[in-house]
């Protein structure tokens, strides 16, 4: 599978978890779930309009032949021609015929059903009632309605004479009209389909605006251009927005709490340790000693007062940091002539504290000097995901077994007078604090030691 086709599916992967998913698909459901169902309740309810105006049209037909029909002398007698011209065209799809109730036998036709060939074994209800049958004429689909009667005998009303009237009416006109109304009503049921999923998503992109536009704000946060949620948003998103405000300022405050608390330590120990300093007695190893705890203090004293105004949501330029401390080291390392390259992101940005970004890349690229013999390369990435910093060097490298140990605190790699073996252990706890990853191997390029670190 190529690559643009699986990040094709991971973009359709993460959209589907989305809310804006969510929300269309539900929308959608309901759409297809009540627009058929309208549809199917609009067609069934014009069918049966339909055919009860087919039965009404019969039965008025019904009544003006009865009205018409005479009995004498126990003979049916009929007009000649009926109201309704339909009844006298040939094969017009409109038929009339009038049968015994006794025995089945046709009395009467009308001139219409000539040329068509007269149906056989008609219903009979009983006397005064009426049905409706299906029937299949010529080929077609016609419907039935027979009504069953009892006439008297105009000379002698003592003999009732009781007939079947069957009235036959051809559906080839109302089918294709149902047909059509189908038609033309799945048509717009489509159409108002298509407008509503447009109209929906229109109405969708408005109500996820708000969603978009703190998104957009937050990422200003993260990138430092942002303190906090300015936007004006609808209620709901509104009490979010103040929580997050509330969050941002809480930690801000509390780091600079912790930061002071640093600072005054520091401030607190330097003159009792300046006391001890000054005392003869001391030999040359305690007075070494005291030293290095205070340079110590210093080191932690600066830290504190450059980091006490930043916060992991103000985003750090890596750029002029790198610039600083190349330019730093290139001056200690002068005498070594060790060429320390780099290639940067122009818009990588570490999402954390000047002080804590100063701390991790200052103690590798330090090691990373004292262990090369000529070159060391320091290569910075970003992307959407994660941060990559990576620094190699051409020294000896570092075996499986001594990367495990070096990350312990107080564990030394190295023959080097100077340090005191905390500084990848300090790197290891900084990691810890920003969810960092650390990774030891050796370097492909130059052959010494490769330290990668990764910010997700």
């Amino acid at each position: 599978m190529s690559k643009s086709l699986t990040s094709f599916f991971q973009r359709g992967k993460l959209w589907l978890n989305s809310l804006q998913a969510r929300i269309m698909l539900s929308a959608l459901l309901i759409i297809m779930l009540v627009l058929p169902s309208l549809g199917f309740i609009l067609d069934n309810a014009f069918s049966e309009q339909v055919q009860s105006s087919v039965r009404n049209e019969l039965t008025a037909y019904s009544y003006s032949i009865l009205a018409v029909a005479e009995v004498e002398q126990q003979q049916l007698i009929m007009p000649d021609a009926l109201l309704d011209n339909q009844f006298s065209v040939n094969e017009s799809g409109l038929y009339a015929l009038i049968s015994n109730s006794e025995n089945g036998e046709t009395l009467w036709a009308s001139p219409s059903l000539l040329g068509v060939e007269q149906p056989k074994a008609l219903f009979m209800p009983a006397l005064g009632d009426s049905s409706f049958k299906p029937l299949q004429l010529a080929g077609k689909k016609h419907l039935v309605y027979s009504f069953t009667v009892s006439f008297t005998d105009a000379l002698n009303d003592e003999y009732p004479y009781q007939l079947t009237l069957h009235i036959i009416k051809d559906l080839s006109e109302f089918d294709a009209m149902l047909q059509q109304f189908k038609y033309t009503l799945w048509w717009w049921m489509l159409l108002l389909t298509l407008v509503l999923v447009v109209v929906q998503f229109v109405w969708l992109s408005f109500t996820l605006k708000p969603f978009k536009s703190i998104e957009k704000e937050l990422k200003q946060v993260e990138q430092g251009k942002a303190h906090t949620v300015k936007g004006s948003y609808p209620l709901e998103l509104s009490r979010v927005a103040n929580r997050m405000n509330t969050l941002l300022a809480t930690e801000q405050n509390q780091r600079k709490r912790y930061r002071n608390a640093l600072s005054d330590l520091a401030h607190s120990l330097k003159t009792p340790l300046a006391v001890m300093q000054t005392q003869d007695e001391l030999s040359d190893t305690s007075q070494q000693q005291l030293s290095v705890i205070n340079k110590t203090i210093e080191h932690q004293l600066k830290r504190a007062q450059s980091g006490g105004e930043s916060a992991w949501h103000v985003g750090i330029k890596i750029k002029p940091i790198v610039t600083k401390l190349v330019t730093t080291l290139n001056k200690i390392y002068q005498s070594k002539q060790i060429t320390i390259s780099c290639d940067v992101d122009q818009d990588a940005v570490f999402k954390g504290e000047e002080a804590d970004l100063l701390e991790i890349l200052g103690n590798l690229l330090d090691n990373a000097s004292k262990a090369a013999k000529q070159h060391v390369a320091l290569t910075v990435s970003q992307n959407n995901k994660q941060l990559l910093l990576s620094i190699n060097d051409d020294g000896v490298g570092i075996s499986p077994e001594q990367s495990q140990l070096i990350l312990n605190r107080g564990t030394r790699a190295d023959t080097y007078q100077e340090g005191h073996g905390i500084g990848l252990a300090i790197v290891r706890d900084l990691l810890a604090s920003y969810k960092g990853e650390l990774n030891i191997s050796r370097s492909e390029t130059l052959g010494g030691a490769q330290f990668t670190i990764t910010f997700k």
